[in-house]
Parts: C-alpha cells; structure tokens; sequence
C-alpha cells in the first residue's frame, strides 16, 4: 500500500492557491492509487520549533547518553524523519515568501536532515538515505521565474529545495510552479484562467 505525505505551508487556508492545487493533486493521487494512505502535516497550523542548543546537543550526542532535555528536542524532528521514511511519495505545497521558502518549511527542512540518520559522511562526502521516493513540490509565487530569463536569477526557492532535499537523497523531484499570482491580484487576468492550466498540470502529476 503505498503512503502520501502531504506537507503544507501557506497560512491562508482554502484561500491558499498552492493548497488548493494540493488538494487537486490528492484527490488525483487516491484515484490513481486505491487503497493508499495519506499522512498530512500543517506546518502552518502546528509550526515546528526552530533548532535550539539542546537540539544542536542532543543531534550530536549519541542516544544511550541523552539527557531528557535532548531527547524532548529531538522528538519533533524524530517525528518529521519518521514521517519521511514511511513515504513513497512527499507532496509539499508552498507560496514563495521574498523569493525563497517560508520560515515554517525551513524549520521542518532542518528537522530532516540528521547527520548519522538521514545523511551520513563517507570517503566520497555526503550521502542522503532516503531513497526511492517521489516528491512532487508545488510552488505558488506573485511572479513568474521561467529557467533562461533574466528573472529567474531571483527564485531562490527552486534551487535550494532541490539541493537540499537531494542532500539527503530525495533526488526523483518534480516542481510545479503556479507562478503569476500578482496577474490575479491585479486584475490583469482572471482567478478561473490563471488557475486553469495548473491546476491541469496538478492533476496529470498525480497519475506518474
């Protein structure tokens, strides 16, 4: 049976674009996957604490000597990096804050990487253990940044999550990015034609 892990970030609830897009995809995902399973974090409605120095700490500390103070820092993040290994498939649904990614999903970013659990150093460097997934991340954002114009230089989002999450070995990573929301705000172009065509590109990513 296979599992969805759906995280979303976006404070604006059913007003959200990239959730509403997310939840096109669910319903695309269940039907092409009977029977599955879906795990979903609201990193906006339950924010995940920043690292601390008991964090810092306890990561570095091996387990039979954690004090109970480590051990409670570390719960949240144990959590998240259960959550990831269970998964087959990580939707995380996103708007671009400032041209990167929102506070809320760096704090759930720094939960998943573990030096000696999600990724370990060998003779070659880096190596990322959570392999085998699909992560299909949809990002919506006031402009557009297509890849070869001059203003793609500005998105910052797209190239750190596909760093970081292939840090720890999520490398199979699909964007899908609902760019252009100002178009709507505007009043240059309507909310049904601006969301037509991702919400089309949502629903053909849930069926790979």
């Amino acid at each position: 049976m296979a599992t969805l892990l759906k995280i979303d970030v976006s404070p604006r609830g059913a007003s959200s674009y990239s959730r509403q897009l997310g939840l096109t995809f669910l319903e695309g995902w269940k039907a092409a996957h009977p029977g599955s399973s879906v795990v979903e974090r609201d990193l906006a409605q339950s924010p995940l604490p920043f690292l601390d120095l008991p964090w810092i700490a306890g990561a570095f500390t091996p387990p039979d000597q954690h004090t109970p103070e480590f051990a409670a820092a570390l719960k949240p993040s144990n959590e998240v990096i259960a959550e990831v290994q269970a998964a087959d498939h990580i939707l995380i649904t996103t708007p671009m804050y400032n041209f990167q990614i929102p506070a809320v999903l760096k704090a759930w970013i720094d939960h998943l990487v573990r030096v000696g659990i999600t990724v370990n150093y060998g003779a070659n460097g880096p190596e990322g253990q959570l392999h085998g997934k699909k992560v299909t991340v949809i990002v919506a954002s006031a402009g557009a940044y297509p890849a070869g114009d001059p203003g793609a230089a500005y998105d910052h989002l797209t190239p750190y999550l596909k760093h970081i999450l292939g840090f720890v070995g999520l490398t199979d990573v699909t964007f899908l990015a609902a760019a252009g929301v100002a178009g709507v705000q505007y009043g240059k172009i309507s909310e049904e034609d601006w969301k037509k065509p991702f919400t089309e590109q949502a629903a053909e990513l849930a069926k790979a």
